[in-house]
């Protein structure tokens, strides 16, 4: 290869990707699915295996469907619809979308396509997350109208089990040394991978970092966030570090996904607010829409027993209740933005979750609210931990899982296949946390019970 060759950065074509194929400049084609927790995983294909198997037809690969019915430890778990020891663990197939190569820019010579989990007579695996949110995205069309969402990250930066700073760096601009070059690192990478980033900041604890994304498309917001999180824990473990993406990593520490979306009809705002900040119909009976229904979807934004951890200190900026207010950080919902960039932040979901199926729920609430012309209680008038408005925020995984696996409209809007599936995942990590002996019982009781 002549080192004089240009290399591609960013997205890129397929007719791109076959001539960086053939220069010698990508040799890897990494094919992805997200998994229940948004993990991208997979194989690496030779790039010229990947090409032919493209050129048949976009099936390019195969895994076992216990890829989406499994923990984050990759167990082989019974109580799955999808595959078990019933049937074998069988295969299901990865189909490419092309419209998602890009270049990795911090692994050599590679690239990545998302792909979409099919079973063998090529329909779509009902339980995969991409396919969901796809599904709802359908669907809130049908109804006039596109989502478009712009993603807030949280994450600590550790080395071993310790954040790298010891204090508060909320907003600071004089980052020590190792996070300054970390932060550098990773702006750089985004960019050579086609990532937009809108801004990068030290978060509101020890170690703690939040990078936020420019508004788009759904779907694309969610395939970059699988991206983004695959970056940072590459770049971290290069320096001698680990990122953590838990909810709650520490005792009175949470992380949050927090997911600013808005509703456009027309290819206009439908969300605008009046200078007396009065909401449109839209964005009313969205905000009822996600009050009423997200109560019955923990698990699908909330998926760890450490979720919840997140929602248990008071004045956190996690929400303990289940309401609405305008630019209101203790809110589930949050009203923010003016005129045409009003939109709404959802901050239930934590650092934990799934993009897309926290997307999926708050879409598919959303509709919930359109369909129903739903409308909301009165915003919340102050602080939200004291004036409890709305129902609690449900306090743990069991209190989560019995709301969605019980729930008529859980059923209702996303079918019983997949909230049994999603909720034998939750039976799954709840059992797990269930018979572990912590080191918080042994340091309360070893000597005095």
């Amino acid at each position: 290869m002549d080192d004089q060759t240009p290399k591609p950065a960013g997205r890129i074509s397929l007719d791109d990707l076959r001539a960086a194929v053939k220069q010698g400049t990508i040799s890897t084609v990494m094919v992805a699915v997200p998994d229940m927790t948004g993990r991208l995983m997979g194989k690496r294909l030779a790039g010229h295996a990947f090409l032919e198997r493209l050129d048949e037809g976009p099936r390019v690969s195969e895994a076992c469907s216990y890829v989406l019915a499994t923990n984050v430890n990759m167990d082989p778990l019974t109580g799955f619809a999808l595959t078990s020891w019933d049937d074998g663990f069988q295969d299901m197939g990865f189909d490419a979308d092309p419209q998602t190569l890009r270049v990795l820019p911090y692994l050599s010579r590679t690239a990545l396509v998302h792909c979409d989990a099919v079973h063998r007579d090529g329909a779509p695996v009902e339980v995969a997350p991409r396919h969901l949110l796809r599904t709802w995205l359908g669907r809130l069309a049908d109804l006039g109208y596109e989502v478009r969402v712009g993603l807030e990250s949280e994450f600590v930066l550790c080395r071993g089990m310790e954040p790298v700073v010891p204090h508060n760096l909320d907003y600071a601009l004089g980052h020590p040394p190792l996070l300054a070059d970390f932060f550098s690192d990773l702006e750089h990478v985004l960019h050579g991978t086609g990532i937009p980033v809108e801004a990068v900041k030290t978060e509101g604890a020890a170690g703690q970092a939040e990078v936020t994304f420019p508004y788009g498309p759904a779907m694309e917001a969610c395939d970059n966030y699988t991206v983004y999180k695959h970056a940072v824990r590459h770049l971290a473990a290069q320096q001698g570090l680990t990122a953590t993406f838990m909810a709650a990593p520490f005792t009175g520490v949470g992380s949050g996904l927090h997911v600013h979306l808005s509703l456009w009809e027309n290819d206009a705002p439908a969300f605008v607010t009046t200078p007396r900040q009065l909401p449109t119909d839209a964005m009313r009976h969205s905000i009822a829409g996600l009050l009423s229904a997200l109560p019955h979807m923990a698990p699908l934004y909330a998926p760890h027993v450490n979720s919840y951890k997140r929602y248990a200190t008071a004045h956190s900026f996690a929400p303990q209740y289940m309401n609405w207010g305008n630019d209101n950080r203790g809110c589930a919902v949050r009203v923010t933005g003016q005129a045409d960039n009003t939109h709404l932040e959802i901050r239930l979901p934590g650092a934990d979750a799934n993009p897309y199926l926290a997307l999926a729920a708050s879409i598919a609430a959303i509709a919930h609210g359109l369909t129903g012309k739903l409308d909301p209680p009165p915003p919340c008038p102050g602080d939200a931990y004291t004036t409890k408005h709305g129902l609690p925020v449900p306090r743990d995984l069991s209190d989560g899982l019995a709301h969605f696996r019980d729930s008529t409209l859980a059923n209702r809007l996303f079918g019983s296949d997949v909230v049994r599936h999603y909720a034998r995942a939750a039976e799954a990590e709840r059992d797990e946390h269930r018979r572990q002996v912590t080191d918080i019982e042994r340091e309360r009781g070893f000597d005095r019970a």
